[in-house]
Parts: structure tokens; sequence; C-alpha cells
């Protein structure tokens, strides 16, 4: 599998994570259609925090650091809340929308 954007391919491993970071928003707007996600406000905010802890700590939070971060961002966000925008696993389909490469492990941070 591979996404195409701006006319370049993109490879991924075999469950569609990027293999390397892109951070262009319409690499967002590529996987997310591909996911059947409509991008609000919200889902750019997971995005950008992700990518800004994937570029600082090179690795993405798990859930609850990433619930306890979005709270913080955007008050009264719960996990049903972040559930309501990635259903396929906020953790893990966040980073996978946001163009990053698959998150290893259970622990994060």
């Amino acid at each position: 599998m591979a996404y195409t954007v701006t006319g370049i391919e993109r490879e991924t491993d075999d469950q569609g994570f990027l293999r390397e970071p892109d951070y262009s928003d319409e690499v967002v707007r590529v996987i997310a259609a591909a996911e059947n996600i409509e991008l609000t406000d919200a889902h750019w905010d997971v995005v950008n925090y992700l990518r800004d802890e994937y570029r600082e700590h090179g690795h993405t939070p798990n859930f609850r650091n990433l619930l306890k971060a979005m709270a913080e961002l955007r008050p009264g966000t719960d996990s049903k809340a972040l559930y309501d925008l990635f259903p396929m696993g906020p953790a893990k389909q966040a980073c996978k929308v946001a163009g990053l490469p698959q998150p290893l492990g259970k622990g994060g941070y």
C-alpha cells in the first residue's frame, strides 16, 4: 500500500503507516480521506500535537498521555471525544493520519 501525495508516492508499511514521517498538510488530508475521516479543528489539534511530540522525542505518546495533553489543550476532551475523532484507536490511527510512522510498543512515555 502507498499514498500518492502531490504526485509523489509515499511508501507505507503493511498497516498503512508511512515509513518516514511527512509533515505536510496534504498528507494528512490524503490519509484522512483513506481512513474515512472528515477533518475538523479538533483533528488538527491532535495531529499537530502528535507531530510536535514526534519531532521533539522521536516517538509519540501512549493513549493516557495523549488524553492528558489534549484535555489541557482542549478542556473537556475525554477518551470518548478522542475515539469519536479516531474510532480505530486515537493513539494509533491519529499517528497514521498525522503522517507519522507506526508507534511501536505499548508504553510510549
